[in-house]
């Protein structure tokens, strides 16, 4: 096999030896590679300036804008992955159901789904119902040459608690109510939403992204015990039917700490760890065999360039035992942090790692 060759016999790329990558496979890099979750977004005033008067949902079926948008903070920032521009609804709405994304309250479903006969509104995702995603992700491996491109979607729970409680929640009380009450259900929910998560991952794998992050944002609501019966076996399938191309996987989701072992045992190669638990902590819950991405806290931006340093040099500290680290925020980007922080951020984890 070629240095340039990926495992499962995908074409050669130009990303493979990246930092990124190296990262994730867990092999010696140059340096810790940098990329932020929400790295492409509100912080960005180049991101405000394109977006103007552009629905969220129609900019992410713009493959021109999508791709001006995934490049900025490429140019920007330095950072060593690109994140494909998109949100975890648009695979849902592809397949016909009527949700929005509204401004200042995130995904609203107009009809939540909350039985047996909903279900049948969540047909199968065909690569034709987002064609434009494949159309960005030619442009965007063009004009990214080494540099990754990370596909993604919403974990099947995620997606889930959306769909039930018809917007988003604090309590996921009806989610949960589905999932203690009427199990088969859930369990029938979460396993066509398996599949379109999965038939979404191959699109932008098969167009050309080089690793795919799950995200399971509200999964951190959950005990293990429930993780581990109601929704863990739905991410292990997403994990499974993408595992063929040998493209990194990762999975992350919020407040999760309680979550880490069983969020890697479901399939990921890399496990996303929230500002909540010390790397050096989490790769003990984790277990051999993973690589981590994270963690410092989004809101440290906030403070002087000195105390941003230090509480890095500690996230770092913290991921010197690591088999492989990629350096992350413990969420997204803030919409109010200042870009030239996160700059500074990157050449500093950069310069400070360098081997």
């Amino acid at each position: 096999m070629s240095a340039n060759e990926s495992p499962a016999g995908r074409q050669p790329t130009a990303t493979y030896d990246s930092p990124f990558m190296k990262a994730c496979r867990r092999e010696p890099v140059p340096h810790t590679p940098v990329w932020f979750m929400r790295q492409a977004g509100r912080s960005l005033p180049e991101y405000r300036k394109v977006r103007a008067g552009v629905p969220m949902l129609e900019s992410c079926m713009r493959p021109e804008l999508v791709t001006e948008i995934t490049l900025q903070p490429v140019r920007r920032h330095g950072v060593d992955a690109a994140i494909y521009f998109s949100d975890i609804v648009v695979p849902l709405k592809a397949i016909g159901l009527d949700l929005d994304i509204k401004p200042g309250v995130g995904p609203v479903v107009e009809e939540p789904i909350r039985t047996r006969a909903d279900l049948a509104r969540l047909r199968d995702l065909t690569p034709e119902d987002v064609s434009y995603v494949t159309e960005a992700i030619g442009l965007l491996t063009r004009e990214l040459g080494p540099t990754p491109l990370i596909g993604f979607a919403g974990a099947p729970f995620t997606l889930a608690s959306y769909l039930v409680e018809g917007g988003p929640s604090r309590t996921y009380e009806n989610a949960k109510a589905m999932m203690y009450g009427d199990p088969e259900l859930w369990a029938d929910l979460l396993d066509r939403l398996a599949d379109i998560t999965a038939a979404f991952l191959k699109v932008q794998i098969e167009a050309g992204a080089s690793a795919v992050q799950l995200f399971d944002s509200w999964v951190g609501a959950l005990a293990p015990a429930d993780y581990r019966r109601s929704v863990m076996p739905a991410s292990v399938k997403v994990f499974e039917a993408v595992a063929g191309y040998g493209v990194p996987r990762i999975h992350f989701g919020v407040g999760t700490g309680e979550l880490l072992k069983l969020m890697g045992d479901a399939g990921a190669d890399v496990v996303g760890v929230d500002w909540r638990v010390p790397l050096d902590e989490a790769a003990r819950r984790v277990g051999p065999g993973k690589a981590l991405q994270g963690n410092l806290d989004p809101t440290v931006l906030f403070a002087s360039t000195e105390v941003v340093e230090t509480r890095t040099r500690e996230v770092l500290d913290a991921a010197a035992g690591l088999e492989g680290h990629v350096f992350n925020l413990g969420h997204g980007v803030m919409p109010s942090i200042e870009p030239d922080a996160l700059t500074r951020l990157v050449d500093y984890v950069h310069t400070r790692t360098a081997r």
